[in-house]
C-alpha cells in the first residue's frame, strides 16, 4: 500500500522539500521530498542511478542542492558542508566507514576529539585514556555492541564489528540523525544480524535513521517506512507493515505505475 501523505511536518526530525540537483546536463534529483522522524528507520531504495546517494549526500552536506528546502526539527536550515550537518547532529556512515585501521577502537571513536586537560593546547595536551575508554565502554554497552577488545587495531575486527564502531562513533558525539549507506554490504549472516540489531538500537534510543540499501530482506527486517526513488524522483512511499516485497520491487522498476508519490 503506497502512502500518499507524509506525517505532519512538526514531527519530522529531518525533512527535505522539493530538492533538485543537476550535474551538468544530468538531472540527478527532480523535486524530491523526504522525511524521517524521531525514533524511526526510513529505508531509501531504488536501482543504481535512482538518486539515493545524491540525496544522502545533500543531507550530509557533501553536496548542495540546486533548489529546495531543508528543515531540521521543523526549522529551515542551511547545510553547505559536512561541518554544518555535524553541528545539527547529522552523521553519515558510508561504506568505507572512514576508520583508521592501525588505531584501536577507542582511538577511532575519539579521533579528532581526544579528551585531555583543557589547560594545555591540543598539541601538548596528554590524552585522558582512562576517561576515553570509560566513555567508549558506556556507549558500546548502551548499544549492546560486543567487541573482543577495545585496544586492538580495528583491522582485526570483522566487517560487522567495524560497522558497529563507525555507528557508535556517531552516537558518542550526540548525533540525532544517522545516515547508513549499505551497512550490510558484503557481510555474512551473523554479522548482518549484528548490524541490524544495532539499527534497531538506534531507533529505540530515539534517533532518526536513514538506511540506504539494495537488500530488501534487510529493509523489511528493520525499517518502519520505505521511500522509493526512480530516475531522480520519489515515486512511492510505503509503511513496512502495510506492504510486501512485490509492491516495493514494482515501484523500483516502474512495474506498478499506480504507486503514488509521496508529497
Amino acid at each position: 500500500m503506497a502512502l500518499s501523505q507524509a506525517p505532519a511536518q512538526g514531527g519530522h526530525r529531518l525533512a527535505l522539500r522539493n530538492i533538485h540537483k543537476r550535474f551538468g546536463s544530468v538531472v540527478a534529483l527532480s523535486g524530491v521530498n523526504f522525511e524521517v522522524d524521531v525514533g524511526e528507520v526510513v529505508a531509501l531504495v531504488g536501482d543504481n542511478g535512482a538518486g539515493k546517494s545524491t540525496l544522502t549526500k545533500i543531507m550530509s552536506g557533501a553536496y548542495r542542492a540546486d533548489e529546495g528546502e531543508i528543515l531540521f526539527e521543523g526549522q529551515p536550515v542551511h547545510i553547505a558542508s559536512p561541518e554544518d550537518a555535524g553541528r545539527l547532529g547529522i552523521s553519515a556512515v558510508y561504506q568505507d566507514l572512514a576508520l583508521c585501521e592501525n588505531l584501536d577502537v577507542v582511538a577511532n571513536l575519539f579521533l579528532g576529539r581526544e579528551t585531555g586537560p583543557r589547560s594545555l593546547p591540543p598539541p601538548l595536551r596528554p590524552l585522558d585514556e582512562y576517561a576515553m575508554e570509560a566513555r567508549a565502554i558506556e556507549v558500546l554497552s548502551g548499544l549492546a555492541v560486543k567487541l573482543p577488545s577495545l585496544r586492538r587495531p580495528v583491522s582485526f575486527l570483522s566487517g560487522g564489528q567495524r560497522q558497529a564502531v563507525a555507528v557508535s562513533r556517531a552516537v558518542l558525539w550526540g548525533s540525532k540523525v544517522v545516515l547508513l549507506d549499505e551497512p550490510t554490504a558484503a557481510l555474512g549472516v551473523e554479522q548482518t544480524a549484528m548490524v541490524l540489531r544495532l539499527v534497531r538500537q538506534l531507533r529505540d534510543r530515539g534517533l532518526a535513521v536513514v538506511l540506504i540499501s539494495h537488500n530488501l530482506s534487510d529493509v523489511f527486517r528493520v525499517a518502519d517506512r520505505i521511500i522509493v526513488l526512480r530516475l531522480g524522483r520519489r515515486v512511492a512511499s510505503f509503511r513496512v507493515d502495510e506492504t510486501n516485497r512485490n509492491d516495493v520491487v514494482a515501484a523500483i522498476t516502474g512495474g506498478n505505475e499506480l504507486a503514488e508519490a509521496g508529497p
